[in-house]
């Protein structure tokens, strides 16, 4: 498959040798709880890998990284699902020290995380009944010198080998509006526990359990303020977040779903025109998240391009679907029973549609656009 391929050698060329040590693997080691693919993810620079060059990152862009997800994914999902939740993390740090409120810190520690080649998770809120999608999921009480935080996330990946946690939280004011900052938080501050919630052995080495915050200080060099936006808006770091964490937890899904086509493929199931028709399906799934990622490569990446970015995902989902599904049948029921890592692959290549924004809740936000309004996903 020409376009797995194309992936492959994208991902070889930032981080060289990954691949090689996750083919070693059989994949149900990869997909266990505290297999060692985060370790090789680390000793290859991936921390690094959509840093850009000026913090001493691999400076990989959209549209790269966007190829260096999928090849993962189809070799170890489970890795790609737990970093993407990592890339997504740093991207919201570069976009605050790339933006005229940076105070410097950002850099700083974006510097420290590809130089120490250090893992962020993210504590950023995900959709939950009665809640908006970004609305935090941390509160957060003035101390001297900083804010105790308390909250907790739930699933959160990376969460046992985490080296620093991202986390949204509306921080008091003097005049009584609350202001919305992203904190980065040590993984050894005190107040920080893991807790069992992950309890499906589908893309069980994620790592994604509960993170609890109790009572945790967080300095004040460690808060890192954004601007508000108009009323019933994301602002922009949550629209940059949010389109970069649709583009990358969509590319998880490609790969996986090319793992599986690529059996059919290489195996010869089907006829031709069958072959023909689950890879246009797979191929138009790649395409809508090829643009997506040029798009953020060049820079448009306001209200009108998340809205634009959400559209491509659920077609991307149902693209993907088909193509899955046409997959599974041509590859036979042989196959499924006798060859674990085709129905692991299939079970794993469903988890698009649990990924916030629901579909449902994105229903009316989106005629509301396309009939003038911006974009609001409250």
């Amino acid at each position: 498959m020409r376009s797995l391929e194309a992936a492959r050698a994208t991902c070889d060329s930032f981080l060289p040798g990954l691949l090689d040590l996750l083919s070693g693997m059989p994949l149900e080691a990869l997909e266990a709880p505290r297999n060692p693919a985060l370790d090789h993810f680390r000793e290859t620079g991936g921390p690094g890998l959509v840093i850009p060059k000026t913090y001493g990152g691999a400076g990989a862009d959209p549209v790269q990284a966007l190829a260096v997800v999928q090849a993962l994914a189809s070799k170890a999902p489970s890795l790609a699902i737990a970093t993407t939740m990592h890339h997504f993390s740093v991207a919201t740090l570069f976009t605050l020290a790339e933006s005229i409120q940076s105070s410097g810190m950002e850099w700083a520690l974006l510097e420290g995380i590809a130089e120490q080649r250090l893992l962020v998770a993210s504590g950023f809120a995900e959709g939950r009944p009665g809640r908006g999608i970004l609305s935090p999921m941390m509160t957060a009480t003035k101390a001297d010198g900083g804010y105790v935080i308390n909250g907790a996330k739930k699933p959160c990946s990376l969460s046992h080998s985490m080296d620093l946690l991202t986390a949204s939280v509306v921080l008091p004011t003097d005049g009584g509006e609350p202001r919305t900052a992203v904190l980065l938080i040590p993984r050894n501050t005190e107040g920080i526990t893991v807790h069992p919630f992950w309890g499906s052995r589908t893309l069980a080495g994620a790592e994604s359990d509960e993170v609890r915050l109790t009572d945790v200080f967080v300095d004040e060099q460690l808060v890192m303020r954004t601007e508000p936006g108009d009323a019933g808006n994301l602002d922009s770091l949550q629209t940059v977040g949010l389109i970069w964490f649709e583009l990358l937890i969509s590319a998880c899904y490609l790969g996986i779903v090319s793992g599986l086509v690529e059996r059919v493929v290489d195996g010869g199931r089907g006829s031709d025109s069958d072959r023909a028709r689950v890879l246009i399906r797979l191929e138009t799934a790649a395409l809508l998240l090829a643009g997506t990622a040029r798009m953020i490569r060049d820079g448009d990446t306001g209200n009108k391009d998340l809205a634009d970015t959400l559209v491509a995902r659920y077609a991307v989902q149902d693209a993907l679907g088909d193509s899955l599904c046409q997959a599974v049948e041509l590859l036979g029921g042989t196959a499924f029973m006798s060859d674990s890592d085709v129905s692991y692959l299939a079970g794993a290549a469903h988890g698009l549609s649990f990924h916030p924004p629901s579909r449902a809740s994105f229903t009316r936000p989106f005629l509301d656009h396309v009939a003038g309004d911006p974009l609001r996903l409250t």
